[in-house]
């Protein structure tokens, strides 16, 4: 049986399939990330890592583990992986695997949630109330905190992969019409070819691309300008994929409504001048942040690193197919 390490704790039963197949398990008990020296040195004494999006497996890290002549996967606690160096994981034979499929209602959810919230001024609303500006300024008033409706906006989806159609079923139930943007053609209504028509087009933005050097920064202060003053953005899918300052700046300049997002550039860090901007929901990156979608994400990249360490191919295999 093989050396198992878990980076972070993970929620109850998580671990529950390196068990039951008979390996040695070791988990960071502390949950706090390890540090760069504590990774390199995880990888090469195991036979798997276990890891979760806060760690960086960059090339030293897989590196030091092909050196120790041991490690064979890195099970990531996530569907998304620009936390690892996939190219020295092919080019050093480690497998590297995911959780595709698990969290995709979960996430589309939270993006919904940032729609509503951020549309009504939920969060604005709910700061004066517990601080006391509400009652001090004599209650209800019928200019208060006036958003925009959903039912009736158009909603532009950028990326339109599992978690963006999970978004667009919810959007439809609350009578948004719904337009989308892919690189290639979905043969499906509402794809727009142009990420800056849509942009134009929509009243909400929502992004789920996944990371890569093509969508850092693919919203940035010129697609930002391509927006309504009236429009909200949402992001649930990696903070890069947002110039942040750009963000925070039309945010204060009113050259865009609101915004709500749970994702961000410099994790945790979150730029200052975002956490001042008026009308914006942020939230610490609970995406896929409810009990029975956690553990099964934690089941699954246990799962993978089970069927690795066995010579099998577990169907949630990124690289060394």
């Amino acid at each position: 049986m093989g050396r198992v390490t878990v980076t972070r704790l993970l929620p109850t039963g998580g671990t529950a399939p390196l068990i039951a197949a008979g390996h040695e398990v070791v988990t960071n008990d502390s949950d706090t990330a390890l540090s760069h020296s504590a990774l390199c040195d995880a990888a090469r004494e195991f036979d798997a890592l276990v890891t979760l999006l806060t760690d960086r497996i960059n090339s030293e890290v897989l590196e030091a583990g092909a050196s120790g002549g041991r490690l064979r996967v890195v099970s990531n606690v996530a569907v998304g992986y620009d936390n690892i160096d996939l190219a020295a994981a092919t080019r050093l034979g480690i497998a590297v695997t995911n959780t595709p499929g698990v969290l995709d209602e979960t996430t589309a959810d939270t993006a919904m949630m940032l729609i509503l919230s951020a549309s009504r001024l939920a969060s604005e609303a709910e700061a004066d109330l517990r601080s006391g500006a509400w009652t001090k300024s004599g209650g209800w008033g019928i200019n208060q905190y006036l958003g925009h409706d959903v039912h009736g906006s158009t909603l532009g989806l950028v990326g339109y992969g599992r978690i963006g159609r999970s978004v667009a079923r919810r959007a439809v139930g609350f009578g948004m019409n719904v337009i989308h943007h892919t690189p290639s053609d979905t043969r499906e209504a509402g794809w727009t070819e142009d990420l800056d028509v849509l942009l134009a087009a929509s009243d909400v933005v929502s992004i789920h691309v996944p990371l890569k050097d093509s969508t850092r920064h693919l919203i940035d202060r010129a697609r930002l300008a391509k927006m309504q003053s009236s429009a909200v953005l949402v992001n649930t899918s990696r903070g890069p994929v947002v110039d942040e300052e750009a963000l925070a700046d039309a945010l204060h300049a009113g050259e865009l409504f609101a915004a709500g997002i749970d994702v961000y550039e410099n994790e945790p860090i979150v730029h200052p001048r975002l956490l001042s901007a008026p009308r914006t929901v942020l939230l610490p990156h609970i995406g896929s942040g409810s009990i029975a979608t956690r553990t099964r994400m934690a089941t699954l990249a246990c799962e993978g690193a089970v069927a690795v360490l066995a010579g099998e191919r577990p169907h949630n295999l990124v690289v060394n197919r």
